[in-house]
């Protein structure tokens, strides 16, 4: 029998992960790669009593390998946040999805660990943007302020390390960062001990001051959409810069364009924090779009179609 783990390389499918291994651990093998690389699931071989765990990746996007991984005869447990369209019945399925734009995978994978590893959640929570949902679900924990925030810079800096056109854009491959983070029951021993995330750190603060001095090519009160250069930090700090500014400005919808080498554009969006829907509905009209109500991307947008996108961008979150 083999075990095979497919996790999204963000902060939620990495803390989604560590929270079911820490729980359970065995030897499994690790199949990832950048945030924006969902289609997972065809680089996944099974057979007859394999057990595949997908966390944080759209089902909707991986809909006929799952029917051919569960054909094969193994079992799937599926935990996600993301629009799944359809979802197959099967006896070897276990499906744990909830498209609610305050959840989160890791969320759910607490919420099915009853609280083991409730700090991890949390982690993940501020890492895709959920602050309020991380704030709620820390509670039991009673961390104080200068906790909280530690976590929220960790969620943040793990989520970071996702984003890229390519492995090599980023600060590590996700997993290795998820065998750093492997050893750590408690992610404030990570913070503390971990020399690991000391790079990571510098790496999302390095990079963020060169996004904050690019000046948006559109906005209004209820749009901004910014154009990033076709350079590896840009392509590295897109969506943390988004959520950062979603943060900032919660009654404004966001979009970044990063420039990539091909001329197309990488394109992150977040819903308004005041109405977190809307994300996923206007990615989708687009070939590569994808994503959840709150936020969504486009992974190649042609250049042609950039006045198509800003257009659809501005009807979508309309005050």
């Amino acid at each position: 029998m083999t075990i095979i783990d497919v996790f999204n390389g963000d902060a939620d499918g990495l803390c989604a992960l560590h929270q079911l291994r820490l729980a359970n651990p065995v030897s499994s093998t690790l199949v990832t790669g950048v945030k924006r690389d969902i289609a997972l699931l065809k680089r996944v071989q099974t057979g007859a009593g394999d057990e595949v765990t997908v966390l944080d990746v759209s089902l909707d996007k991986n809909r006929d390998e799952l029917i051919r991984i569960l054909q094969s005869g193994a079992s799937v447990r599926y935990f996600d946040h993301h629009f799944a369209g359809d979802i197959p019945e099967h006896e070897n399925l276990a499906v744990h999805i909830d498209t609610d734009a305050n959840v989160c995978t890791s969320l759910l994978v607490n919420e099915y660990l009853n609280g083991q590893f409730l700090a991890w959640a949390v982690t993940a929570a501020f890492g895709d943007n959920l602050f309020a949902s991380a704030e709620d679900t820390a509670q039991p924990l009673k961390l104080s302020a200068e906790q909280l925030e530690q976590l929220k810079e960790l969620g943040t800096c793990l989520n970071y390390n996702g984003y890229g056109a390519s492995l090599e854009d980023l600060i590590y491959p996700p997993e290795d960062l998820y065998r750093l983070m492997k050893p750590y029951n408690d992610p404030f021993d990570f913070i503390n001990d971990e020399a690991g995330y000391q790079r990571l750190r510098q790496g999302y603060y390095d990079d963020l001051k060169q996004a904050e001095q690019i000046e948006p090519e559109h906005i209004s009160d209820s749009h901004a959409l910014f154009v990033l250069p076709n350079e590896k930090w840009a392509r590295r700090v897109s969506g943390v810069f988004a959520n950062a500014l979603a943060q900032q400005f919660p009654g404004r919808a966001h979009a970044m364009l990063t420039l990539q080498s091909d001329g197309a554009y990488l394109v992150s969006v977040r819903a308004p924090l005041q109405n977190k829907t809307g994300a996923d509905v206007l990615c989708r009209q687009f070939e590569t779009g994808g994503g959840r109500k709150a936020a969504a991307g486009i992974n190649k947008l042609p250049q042609d179609q950039k006045a198509v996108f800003t257009s659809a961008f501005t009807q979508a979150f309309t005050l």
